[in-house]
């Protein structure tokens, strides 16, 4: 986070590691109500440049990364040859270059594995975290967008990108726009959107993410999924394809996708005490083998937790899915926004 945005968010927003803004429920409303802001201090950056960046990361990634235009964006997955998922990425382009957005929490370890790869290739990795500040926009589909986001930001389709005053917006759903600004100029932008939009912290923003359905993968999750436990071929997460090519772990995605089954699959689901990604979920057909584990987790408006939760199909449709162990809190069920087939 730039050390202008920080002295912004001192006196008009979150706490400078993004927390909170104030009142957290206030926030939670807020943010399914209103129009709100959120400074991502848990996301980082790498910069891929050069002749070959293109090329590289089409060839690595489980996307169409060379299919990605001056205005748009693409959610994309790193995986083990197993198919294993070890990060998920929305990259846009800026110029010539690529810039893939993570969670900070795994970037340092990506960048040096995505680094292995390059040999002989042109292309340059860097961390390009101080580079740009990262702040989530969200509003309610009834609401119009302020006036500071812009009219074409807010016309844009999903994954659309366009250059606006400081920066670029792409917009992530119905609901939610990611703003990449200048590092000189984020603090100044930040005063703007405050000024027409509720601040809010990490947690209410990871809760609109949750919302969306729109899973992430932590330190805590690195190799615990496959792209489609994720819900990442359908067209509401679009993070995968399968006309591109080879990339590490695509023979075992392409089997999952046409020769197999898919097990498991990602839910949206209510709990009345908060655990942590990675955390095992069970149900009476499994005994004491896990069906299952939380892939996000974020306080709720209507009180207590919401999370997002990978499980047995046949453990979801049994109706009775427990956290933690056979006899914990069992999940509450909610719809996403989207159809899982």
């Amino acid at each position: 986070m730039t050390t202008e945005l920080n002295a912004s968010l001192a006196t008009h927003g979150p706490v400078t590691d993004g927390s909170s803004s104030g009142s957290a429920i206030d926030e939670l409303v807020a943010a399914r109500d209103g129009i709100v802001v959120a400074a991502l201090s848990d996301m980082g950056l790498i910069r891929a440049s050069g002749d070959d960046a293109a090329d590289f990361l089409h060839n690595l990634l489980t996307n169409d990364i060379k299919g990605i235009t001056a205005d748009g964006a693409r959610f994309a997955g790193l995986c083990t040859a197993k198919g294993r998922l070890l990060a998920l990425f929305l990259i846009w382009r800026e110029g010539d270059d690529f810039l893939l957005m993570l969670p900070r929490d795994i970037l340092p370890a990506i960048l040096k594995k995505l680094s292995m790869y390059v040999l002989r290739s042109k292309v340059k990795l860097s961390d390009a975290t101080d580079e740009r500040a990262l702040i989530g926009y969200s509003i309610p589909v009834a609401v119009s967008p302020a006036p500071t986001l812009g009219g074409a930001a807010a016309a844009l389709v999903r994954f659309g990108g366009v250059a606006i005053e400081g920066g670029q917006a792409i917009r992530l759903d119905d609901t939610r726009w990611l703003l990449a600004l200048d590092a000189a100029t984020a603090g100044s932008r930040w005063q703007q959107l405050v000024a027409e939009a509720r601040p809010v912290g990490l947690a209410a923003w990871q809760w609109l993410e949750i919302r969306a359905g729109q899973p992430r993968v932590v330190a805590a999750t690195q190799e615990a999924f496959v792209p489609q436990m994720l819900n990442m071929e359908l067209p509401a997460v679009a993070g995968v394809s399968f006309s591109k090519g080879c990339y590490p772990g695509q023979e075992i995605v392409a089997r999952t996708q046409y020769l197999g089954k898919i097990k498991r699959r990602t839910y949206r689901a209510a709990l009345s005490v908060a655990v942590v990604p990675g955390t095992h979920v069970y149900a009476p057909d499994t005994g004491d083998q896990h069906c299952g584990e939380i892939v996000s987790m974020a306080p709720s408006p209507a009180g207590g937790f919401e999370c997002l939760v990978c499980v047995q199909i046949g453990a979801m449709e049994g109706g009775e899915v427990r956290v933690g162990a056979v006899d914990g809190e069992q999940l509450a069920f909610l719809p996403l926004p989207y159809e899982i087939a």
